[in-house]
């Protein structure tokens, strides 16, 4: 397995609300002349609107839009100065009325993204840790990062799990002052809520843990004054919570504030917070729609406005419960999040919801894990009884039928959600439109020539290869070096290979696809413990091989069925095996087969480039030349060549006991010194089966004695070949000794040398595999750009490593 590129998260989230936008769910635009907050006009199509977050409908009170206009022509449509110098005048009503709800210091902000981006970098001081929930809102993850260049620890937990943080704060608390979680109040997608309680239990245990709860979600529809979740459970704001709000949302106007009852660091907030000196204040317009909603809260109408709302999420509920729609989180906020699983099935209800004249959001990547897709409704005083009761009819009505467009189940969503599963009375299932499918455990039970047939030419994983690699994989005392194997061959009525591949079930590092520096940081913790951030992965193809693991017939009528097909198995064995993440691996790009894999849950993370040689035909090292280009015979020339007579270069198919331990060493060497490709080591019988199979053999660089330390010749490199059935000729590993690779450019010669020996034998092609594709390019190999496909069981692991890369 080669390493796979550090890939760009941006560029993920790119293609995946790419594919959202064609789907027609994403990236809309509202039309028509009026918003009344109840219905919402898109492509001309008037739907009621269920995806609004300002739950008390109060941005469209007569009041607010009446100060809002009135500010502007009294004031302008903006105030230009920094509120550093001076804020404009109605600044003042609102801090106070502000302040009143609350009973504790607050600090107006444009929004709350700013806000954190201000107020965190002044909070945290150089001697804190930071604590975050895998959750907490992505403005609250990317104002903390920035402290990583103050050196500030940052580390997370998996969701609202306090035993979990309760190991952090033990092992943060004697080297940092004061550590800070960070979390959501009411959290955005599922609507699920913060322990808050247990959280002040917890701080009581240890009086360094401080709290940064951003509650913009649960503003106004709750608490005392409408002061939102947090504050509904705490009462009072005690001195080592900082909590944001909302002036917008639900509040109806614009902006955020701060609250702070530390009176020490409100004022040192306040003196100087980054954006919250130098941004733009909030436009006057803002600012007395603000006020207008403050009275509101500050009066007992907001009671009554809570109420109300509050009725709706109730029958909203209610009606739930007679139905099987998969809710991910029964409670009484105002956000719900109904499973589908697939972004292609979200796709589908939403579209089919919305031509039943139903506005509702989609839940997707990054917010969610990309199979945790599902559809985000919200409950807002605009709703009425009747349209509510309508959209949980049409849901009904139209969520069996978007799993069976797109070949899922009820089951499935309810296993990959972790709900209990209910049966809804009618087989969703997809249909085999008479595919067969051969399911095996061993390559021993699938005929040689038909697997050959499909697989001969491809790496080391034709017949012949996959019984080595069972072989050597099994019965070893460590769980890393012991692989399950999985071979899935779908055929149509007339027995003809629409679809053929294998996966391998196997424990991996979380880091192998991290950069560097991730690897090097998780690797000291690996000292005292060995299995830290590892799991089971469920890769098609496996940790030995490369290439084209999977054979699919696109000329075939039937492939998308026998894909469908292939993912129904892979469900099976996930329910089995549990690994944490499904591979698909190895391929070159391709927009059919990458808008399959992003519907279905899946998304794409570039590999390193394939590189091959395809030309053999020649004779001798002048006819070599002439095949490379210019730039690439004067690096022959320059690096190779001189160096080819340092080395006595012997051909082994056979190796004895002394050479197995020795090749061994070198081959731990690289792997040691590659973290950029962090796996586990192999068993040394793997050599020892080498030996013994005819078609493996051992390129050996001996380095002449003239050249070494003690001045006795020693095997500073060795290439690992495989001869597949398709006359392909596979480097498949490399070992050398680092004392001497660099002076001698031991990796270059065994290149070379391993093209020479190809050459000689009259094979047909040389398969180089992935990672150094600059150098092999360099000696003639063709590159070519791989892709994987990844669905995880959640974001966790990979967003972990995103934050402890200090590259960015």
């Amino acid at each position: 397995m080669a390493k796979i590129k550090r890939n760009n998260f941006l560029d993920t989230v790119d293609e995946v609300f790419t594919d959202a936008t064609k789907q027609g769910v994403l990236h809309l635009y509202a039309d028509g002349d009026v918003f009344t907050g109840r219905k919402i006009s898109i492509k001309e199509k008037l739907l009621f609107h269920f995806g609004t977050t300002g739950y008390l409908g109060l941005e469209q009170d007569e009041r607010l839009k009446k100060a809002a206009a009135e500010a502007i022509f009294r004031y302008g449509t903006q105030f230009p100065l920094s509120k550093t110098y001076i804020s404009h005048h109605l600044y003042r009503s609102l801090e106070d009325k502000v302040t009143q709800m609350y009973g504790h210091p607050i600090i107006i902000t444009k929004n709350s993204s700013l806000g954190h981006i201000g107020v965190i970098p002044s909070a945290v001081s150089d001697r804190d840790a930071i604590v975050l929930d895998h959750q907490v809102h992505w403005s609250v993850q990317s104002a903390a990062k920035t402290l990583k260049t103050r050196s500030v620890p940052i580390e997370m937990i998996r969701h609202n799990n306090l035993e979990m943080l309760e190991d952090k704060i033990k092992k943060l608390s004697t080297k940092h002052k004061r550590i800070w979680y960070m979390a959501d109040g009411l959290y955005s997608m599922y609507g699920d809520e913060a322990p808050v309680l247990e959280l002040m239990a917890l701080s009581n245990k240890y009086p360094q843990l401080h709290f940064y709860f951003d509650d913009v979600h649960g503003m106004s529809w709750t608490g005392k004054n409408g002061t939102g979740f947090v504050m509904s459970k705490l009462h009072e704001l005690p001195e080592h919570i900082l909590l944001f709000g909302t002036l917008s949302k639900t509040f109806g106007a614009s902006g955020s504030v701060l609250v702070c009852s530390n009176k020490k660091m409100y004022s040192k907030i306040k003196t100087f917070g980054g954006p919250l000196t130098f941004s733009a204040q909030l436009e006057p317009a803002s600012v007395a729609a603000a006020i207008a909603s403050a009275d509101i809260h500050l009066s007992e109408e907001i009671y009554t406005l809570q109420d109300e709302l509050r009725e709706r999420i109730n029958l909203f509920n209610s009606l739930l419960e007679t139905t099987q729609l998969p809710l991910i989180d029964k409670n009484n906020s105002p956000v719900f999040y109904i499973g589908t699983g697939m972004p292609i099935t979200g796709y589908n209800l939403v579209n089919r919801l919305m031509k039943e004249g139903f506005f509702v959001n989609l839940g997707i990547f990054p917010a969610v894990p990309v199979k945790n897709t599902g559809i985000r409704i919200t409950i807002s005083r605009h709703n009425q009884p009747e349209e509510i009761k309508a959209l949980v009819q049409a849901m009904e009505y139209h969520y069996p039928k978007a799993l069976e467009d797109t070949y899922t189940s009820h089951d499935t969503i309810c296993r990959v959600f972790n709900l209990p599963v209910k049966e809804l009375g009618t087989s969703l299932e997809n249909q085999a439109h008479g595919l067969k499918i051969q399911f095996e455990k061993s390559i021993m039970k699938i005929d040689r020539n038909e697997w050959n047939t499909l697989f001969g030419d491809r790496g080391v994983f034709d017949w012949d290869g996959l019984r080595f690699l069972e072989k050597t994989f099994s019965k070893n005392e460590k769980a890393e070096e012991n692989w399950n194997f999985y071979y899935f061959i779908i055929k149509d009525q007339m027995d003809r290979p629409i679809l053929a591949t294998f996966f391998t079930y196997a424990l991996w590092k979380e880091d192998m696809l991290a950069p560097r520096s991730v690897s090097e940081k998780i690797e000291t913790i690996r000292l005292k413990d060995p299995y830290h951030m590892t799991s089971y992965m469920l890769s098609m193809g496996s940790l030995f091989s490369e290439g084209e693991h999977l054979y699919l017939d696109k000329s075939h009528p039937l492939w998308h069925h026998g894909m469908h097909q292939l993912l129904d198995e892979l469900e099976k064995l996930e329910g089995q095996l549990n690994p944490s993440m499904v591979i698909f691996r190895d391929f070159e790009k391709e927009e059919v087969l990458n808008e399959f894999f992003h519907n279905h849950g899946f998304f794409k993370v570039s590999m390193p480039e394939s590189c091959t040689i395809n030309n053999l035909d020649w004779k001798n090292t002048d006819g070599y030349l002439n095949t490379l280009s210019p730039k690439s015979r004067r690096h022959f020339k320059k690096d190779i060549a001189p160096f080819e007579d340092h080395f006595t270069i012997n051909i082994l198919d056979k190796i004895t006991y002394e050479q197995i331990d020795m090749f061994y060493a070198l081959f731990e060497q690289v792997r040691k010194n590659n973290l950029g490709l962090n796996t586990f080591g192999f068993p040394k019988k793997l050599l020892q089966h080498m030996s013994d199979d005819h078609s493996w053999e051992f390129i050996v660089l001996n380095l002449n004695g003239v050249h070494t330390m003690d001045k006795k010749a020693i095997p500073v490199g060795v290439m690992f070949c495989y001869k597949n059935k398709g006359n392909t000729y596979v480097p498949a590993f490399v070992g050398m000794d680092y004392k001497y690779a660099h002076k001698h450019q031991v990796y270059r010669q065994l290149l070379y040398q391993t093209v020479k020996r190809a050459g000689e034998t009259g094979l047909q092609t040389i398969d180089f595999g992935m990672t150094a594709g600059f150098e092999k390019k360099k000696i003639g190999a063709t590159v070519t750009e791989k892709m994987a496909y990844i669905q995880t069981k959640d974001n966790f692991s990979l967003e972990l490593m995103e934050m402890m890369d200090n590259t960015k």
